[in-house]
């Protein structure tokens, strides 16, 4: 389906979630500030309604995306710390959580 020349600006905005101008993967860092930025113009409300529900489609993927790359990044260094447990003897790990002590990694 062709998107309208508003829709094509929209997204153009905060530029594409999957990819950068050269077709490369966003990098996280990328994908969050885009993010950040399409967040931004949103907040501001002076959009169109139709430039304004495009912005949201694409900053929802740029969330998915974020969140995937950071799901992907603690399996990584679950496997790492469980690895490094069964070199040293089975030793218990620290569980991550913030400053105030909340725990950050979810159980299944």
């Amino acid at each position: 389906m062709a998107r309208s020349k508003k829709q094509s600006d929209a997204a153009d905005a905060t530029g594409s979630p999957a990819s950068t101008d050269s077709g490369e993967p966003l990098s996280f860092e990328s994908a969050l500030d885009r993010l950040e930025q399409t967040v931004t113009r949103l907040e501001e409300g002076d959009l169109p309604l139709e430039e304004a529900l495009v912005l949201f489609e694409n900053g929802v993927r740029l969330s998915q995306r974020c969140h995937e790359t950071l799901g992907a990044a603690e399996r990584r260094i679950e496997i790492l710390v469980a690895e490094r447990d069964a070199a040293d003897g089975g030793l218990a790990t620290e569980r991550f959580a913030d400053d105030d002590g909340v725990d950050l990694v979810e159980d299944d």
